[in-house]
């Protein structure tokens, strides 16, 4: 995978997916196709060698058909398309069948769609045909003879297609991270939080009045024409529940919203912080803090849906995810699927092997600070999240705000130039609310450079609930 540009409930993360402070979250069951055909034809290069075997030659048709194109990559040639205006990328798809696949490929069109009109869309189906009939009502699609390739191979556009193909279900019979019910605050403090191990509750989330009653249908008969973020975008609700509904693309988008709460009028009555996670010390900020800072905690609900979650400890770090000497930078697989196919296997029989497990509608996981984690959706899913400091995680927060002052997320440059200043500031609140616990925890004086495996990737703005499909 390359560098994190951007982060994806899909990503292994070890910051509660890096969705900020009490945020709700709707995301989208991964789609499955009855095949492994590509709809084009186009086939993985290994493919080539097997064909080759089984015909006695065989010729890829890339270098007649691209022309001068050919000497590129096939990224590279991505690239090149993606300088390009839809106008030119239909000139070009009528060209020769090899550009016909390149320049349909959706993600160059999804790019288009959010550039040029934000969230301010109806879904119909692909991106191109979004894009083109958004900037078109009158468009006409042309139904002709399917496109298909005979000996076109290509992993760059094959890929895409493989991961949002395949059965998410094959990987989901493990499940070992505890699970309870009539956990008391006590029992929880001291065999989860003060430990720092997950564990999934399974008797909070259904006496909300929230169980039962969210849905998507209730949602968008109430909140339809409110705008929810989708990461980059703003998009009406009932916007995003067609596309939700219809899109069968790999990693779609993935809607959060912070704010949900201001705008959304009632919906903040329909849930309420459980008892084991109310304790909050990065209140004493006030609304000057809107990021969470790494080494928080998380607590995620699942209302509707169910999500797989597969976890490693702080100093664990999962196969095939790589970080920058000083932390700061985290490569890992592009996709959910391809981390699964290539790595899955090999890590149930690492030691330390992962800890694994479903979080199912009206249960709830408390994922401890510094845990790497990755989440898939088995289904489509609502879930509220809240990133929180807590006692027995104020430490790990302390010493990262002191130790690296450079990595902090959440505090505006321009409001605070000088980043030590938000350590001394956090302490100074923090004296006039709970006095003498800083001097009792004995990590006020610098020094020391201890720090949890949370500072590696930027949070995302808020620090209210996240509401999320």
């Amino acid at each position: 995978m390359t560098s994190y540009r951007k982060r994806n409930v899909n990503d292994f993360d070890n910051e509660s997916n890096n969705i900020p402070d009490d945020t709700v979250f709707i995301s989208k069951r991964q789609k499955i196709k009855s095949s492994l055909h590509h709809p084009l034809g186009i086939k993985p290069w290994g493919n080539y060698y097997v064909d080759l075997l089984d015909a006695g030659s065989q010729n890829s048709c890339r270098d007649t058909c691209l022309g001068i194109l050919a000497r590129l990559n096939d990224e590279l040639i991505l690239e090149v398309l993606g300088q390009l205006s839809a106008k030119d990328l239909l000139s070009l798809s009528s060209t020769s069948k090899i550009l016909y696949c390149f320049a349909t490929f959706d993600e160059l069109w999804k790019q288009m769609v959010i550039q040029k009109y934000n969230g301010d869309w109806w879904w119909q189906g692909t991106w191109r045909l979004t894009f083109l009939k958004r900037s078109d009502p009158e468009y006409n699609v042309n139904t002709g003879h399917a496109l298909c390739m005979d000996n076109f191979y290509s992993d760059t556009l094959y890929q895409p297609f493989l991961y949002g193909s395949m059965r998410i279900e094959q990987f989901t019979s493990v499940e070992n991270i505890d699970r309870c019910k009539n956990l008391s605050l006590d029992d929880f403090i001291n065999r989860y939080a003060k430990t720092n191990l997950p564990v999934i509750i399974t008797d909070v989330v259904t006496k909300w009045p929230a169980f039962g009653k969210w849905s998507m249908e209730y949602l968008v008969e109430k909140y339809g024409e409110i705008l929810f973020r989708a990461e980059a975008i703003d998009i009406k609700l009932k916007n995003y529940a067609r596309y939700s509904a219809d899109t069968t693309e790999e990693s779609p988008l993935y809607l959060f919203d912070k704010n949900f709460g201001n705008y959304c009028e009632g919906i903040l009555e329909d849930f309420s912080v459980p008892d084991y996670f109310s304790e909050d010390f990065f209140r004493v900020l006030g609304s000057t803090f809107h990021k969470d800072p790494n080494s928080t905690s998380a607590w995620n609900a699942v209302i509707t849906g169910s999500k797989k979650w597969i976890m490693y400890p702080p100093n664990t770090l999962p196969p095939g995810v790589f970080v920058s000497p000083d932390e700061a930078e985290v490569t890992a697989p592009v996709s959910l699927m391809e981390w699964y196919l290539n790595y899955y296997k090999g890590a149930r029989k690492s030691d330390p092997r992962p800890l694994e497990g479903i979080c199912r509608a009206g249960e709830i996981i408390f994922v401890p600070n510094g845990w790497w984690h990755m989440v898939v959706n088995l289904e489509d899913s609502i879930a509220i999240t809240q990133n929180f400091v807590g006692s027995y995680n104020l430490p790990n927060v302390l010493r990262f705000l002191r130790d690296k002052p450079d990595q902090i997320s959440g505090f505006s440059s321009k409001a605070w130039p000088n980043r030590e200043d938000i350590y001394n500031v956090f302490c100074e609140k923090f004296r006039e609310s709970y006095p003498n616990v800083l001097d009792e925890l004995g990590l006020v004086k610098p020094g020391g450079h201890e720090s949890s495996m949370w500072d590696k990737i930027k949070c995302d703005e808020g620090n209210e609930f996240i509401f999320g499909f």
